[in-house]
């Protein structure tokens, strides 16, 4: 897909009708109208998205999309990007936090090597290489615009072919080291942000860490300005600033919100970088944010910000700040929960209760 191509893709609309269908629906259960909040609202988007009424969350996975990153060159991480390697083999084999998590929870698991920086193919994870790891943007692009498109196109063509086998909803994760510092880049950029009210400890900086993060945050906005300044359009500037300072984990999920606006797939937003993505997703095509559920807040800080921006609320309020995708993994228990009683739970007119009415 050329970047043109991308910018014009049309998105349809979700199902308004579907969507009045089970408000109508929940405002027959024998309760108070919209006594289950934001949880009733996330049963008619779903619905809305998928365009049935008859809800089906049995089929769904967790794509965890795996990316080395040039900017651990600047020591912005306590770890090395050997972890990046170290925990896809873990997802690869099925026993890492976020394997676990899916297996108490339901959730296929579905790990994607979109830029590992290492030679072999990893067992039980999807070889989907763009190139091993992302350049130092602070010395050059993060990526070329042709391996940024290569990402986003892979993202939409896999959940094009999980909707083929079956599958009706998805969450998205990550996991690469260096992947908060590019990802609150991206935030600062594209939310006129201050690196030093945004920036966050990753996975546990010092306070001196912290600072540097933050500098080096700093240093690739100033030196790529000019360039998102020129751009035309909020489409063009969130593909430019991807392609600048953004990583090839963020640009794959990017085509997973896509993919899930193009196929009708509902797609749940895990933290501070499936978010980013999110926000990218929205800009490039606007109302692909219909298609999408927030999970959770996060500890850092960014990703509160970014869903206000989309709209969206979250569900969980845990202080998480794990990444893989676990977040979003979590938020299948309660959606299943909810849709049980949406399913089963008493109406007004079994109970010989008078409604309430909607005013």
């Amino acid at each position: 897909m050329t970047k043109q191509e991308l910018l014009h893709l049309k998105i349809d609309p979700v199902d308004d009708e579907i969507y009045q269908k089970v408000k109508t629906n929940w405002d027959a259960h024998s309760k108070p109208i919209d006594g289950f909040g934001d949880f009733e609202e996330a049963i008619c988007r779903i619905a809305a998205a998928t365009r049935s009424e008859e809800i089906d969350l049995s089929r769904r996975g967790a794509i965890i999309m795996i990316a080395d990153n040039g900017i651990v060159e600047e020591g912005i991480s306590q770890s090395g990007k050997e972890i990046t390697r170290s925990v896809a083999g873990n997802l690869g084999d099925g026993i890492s936090t976020v394997s676990k998590l899916g297996a108490g929870a339901g959730v296929d698991i579905i790990p994607v090597d979109i830029g590992i920086d290492c030679e072999e193919t990893i067992p039980g994870v999807i070889d989907a290489k763009v190139r091993p790891g992302t350049n130092n943007f602070l010395k050059e692009k993060a990526m070329t615009e042709a391996e940024m498109l290569q990402a986003i196109s892979y993202g939409i063509e896999l959940v094009g072919d999980l909707r083929g086998r079956g599958y009706r909803i998805l969450a998205t994760g990550e996991m690469g080291i260096g992947n908060t510092t590019t990802s609150t880049a991206l935030l600062c950029a594209l939310l006129d942000q201050d690196p030093k009210t945004v920036t966050g400890r990753g996975a546990g900086l010092s306070d001196q860490g912290l600072l540097h993060k933050q500098e080096v945050i700093r240093l690739g906005l100033e030196r790529y300005k000019d360039t998102f300044l020129s751009c035309r359009n909020r489409g063009e500037e969130a593909l430019e600033v991807l392609n600048c300072i953004g990583g090839l984990d963020i640009a794959g999920l990017v085509g997973i919100y896509l993919g899930g606006a193009i196929h009708h797939i509902p797609i749940i937003i895990d933290g501070l970088i499936s978010s980013v993505a999110a926000l990218i997703a929205e800009r490039i095509c606007p109302g692909t944010k219909s298609y999408m559920l927030a999970s959770h807040k996060g500890r850092e800080g960014g990703n509160a910000l970014v869903l206000k921006e989309l709209g969206l609320p979250y569900y969980i309020l845990g202080d998480m700040a794990l990444g893989e995708g676990t977040g979003a993994v979590l938020l299948f228990s309660l959606l299943d929960t909810i849709l049980y009683y949406y399913k089963n739970g008493s109406t007004f007119t079994k109970t010989k209760i008078e409604a309430y009415k909607r005013f």
